[in-house]
């Protein structure tokens, strides 16, 4: 059954921000989403199994979950294991783990944060500033968004200071929902954004 509503829990409010911007283009308009942001990604880890475990009791079968956390410097597969096992025993099917059964969740990662999708298309981040240097996905360091080095979000600062933005120091949400409203998935070269949007944009086949 296709995807009437989705759930997302996410770690923080720069996320939030950042797909309240993005999903009214990404998902088609008869869908509805709320999202649900936590104070941080421990904060989330601590409490998503009971929050999911209430899901499971009442879960409507058009409705899916989207459990999005940011990699940080966390092994990959060790964390999308914790948040898979947390799915399956609240009783909840995930995607990973449906086969080819009807799937309730789908657990994402970021990596190794937000701000990589930012760099997976500079063309939005240029659109939502425009004195952004025009070179940057051919940097070397930075051509790949899911394997920046030293955290994307500092390296993301100190490209737009370098412009004159932010001298205070990076505004995560109000960046978040300027380069949500700009982002692309077809121009996306980071991988881990590509297949958090496929997911959904599947859902709603």
């Amino acid at each position: 059954m296709s995807a009437a509503h989705f759930e997302f829990l996410v770690e923080e409010s720069s996320m939030e921000a950042f797909l309240r911007a993005l999903l009214p283009r990404l998902l088609p308009h008869d869908r509805t989403f709320e999202i649900h942001p936590f104070q941080g990604k421990s904060d989330l880890l601590g409490k998503l199994e009971q929050r999911l475990r209430g899901y499971a009791a009442w879960l409507p079968s058009d409705w899916r979950i989207a459990v999005v956390v940011d990699r940080d410097d966390q092994d990959c597969r060790v964390l999308k294991g914790q948040l898979e096992s947390m799915a399956q025993r609240a009783g909840l099917r995930t995607r990973t783990g449906a086969r080819n059964a009807p799937w309730q969740l789908v657990n994402r990662i970021a990596i190794e944060e937000l701000e990589a999708w930012y760099f997976g298309d500079w063309a939005a981040v240029r659109s939502a500033y425009p004195r952004a240097a025009e070179n940057v996905p051919r940097r070397q360091a930075l051509r790949d968004p899911d394997a920046i080095a030293g955290g994307t979000w500092e390296a993301f600062e100190r490209i737009m200071q370098a412009r004159g933005y932010f001298r205070g120091g990076l505004l995560k949400i109000e960046v978040a929902r300027a380069i949500g409203a700009q982002v692309e998935l077809a121009r996306s070269s980071s991988r881990s954004f590509r297949v958090f949007c496929d997911a959904l944009v599947e859902a709603c086949a």
